[in-house]
């Protein structure tokens, strides 16, 4: 099985070719060049395999939640390479690809939402997979949701962000904090492995952005 899988939902943007379990990555920090990047870092990975799109069985991309015009992009160009050579996609949380860059077995993910917000969701890992046990929001830091016992991984950039207001938020729980960890796409072409194994692909046409807000900017009066 061959998947390539993206990610566009932060400032970096990443590529990956999982081929029977072998992974290729490119990644790059992108700023707000993502539409200039992604589809040469998949044209690049593809060319190092020596694989054309055709040969591939799906597609899995960054979901969101993240910045509304890299969801875009990275949902774009999944819909147009997978109705272009006829095969499935799967979208892949933002905050999931991010809990399992953190090599925990519990974590906060918690990525910055700019405007005073924070994207959050909690999750722990079951063997292989990972358990959701708070769903993506979007909230002020100091409102993220508890959490029980200790243990507890953060990472994102909400926790570079919001560093003390989350700290004092969690205190004990946390063992650690890793603020520098992005979604990458090495670790979404892992999660949808498995769902396209067992034939959970899905259509072209039902790939989606996450947004969980849609709200881009704050308004002059509330600045």
């Amino acid at each position: 099985m061959k998947i390539l899988a993206f990610d566009a939902s932060t400032e970096y943007c990443s590529a990956a070719l999982w081929a029977n379990g072998e992974i290729l990555t490119r990644q790059a920090h992108a700023g707000q060049t993502h539409s200039q990047l992604l589809l040469p870092q998949c044209q690049s990975i593809l060319a190092e395999a020596g694989l054309k799109f055709a040969d591939l069985d799906g597609i899995g991309f960054g979901e969101g939640p993240g910045s509304f015009t890299g969801l875009r992009i990275a949902c774009a160009v999944a819909q147009g390479l997978a109705f272009a050579v006829d095969i499935p996609v799967a979208g892949v949380s933002s905050l999931q690809a991010l809990a399992a860059a953190s090599d925990g077995t519990r974590v906060i993910a918690c990525l910055d939402a700019r405007m005073g917000e924070v994207y959050h969701a909690t999750y722990q890992r079951v063997a292989d997979d990972w358990l959701m046990l708070s769903e993506p929001i979007v909230c002020k830091p100091q409102d993220v949701p508890a959490v029980e016992g200790v243990g507890w991984v953060g990472c994102g950039s909400g926790f570079l962000a919001y560093a003390d207001v989350l700290a004092e938020r969690y205190g004990r729980a946390l063992i650690t904090a890793k603020p520098d960890i992005y979604p990458h796409a090495r670790h979404i072409a892992e999660l949808v492995a498995g769902r396209f194994a067992q034939g959970q692909g899905k259509p072209a046409e039902l790939a989606m952005p996450l947004y969980i807000r849609n709200k881009v900017a704050l308004k002059i009066c509330e600045r």
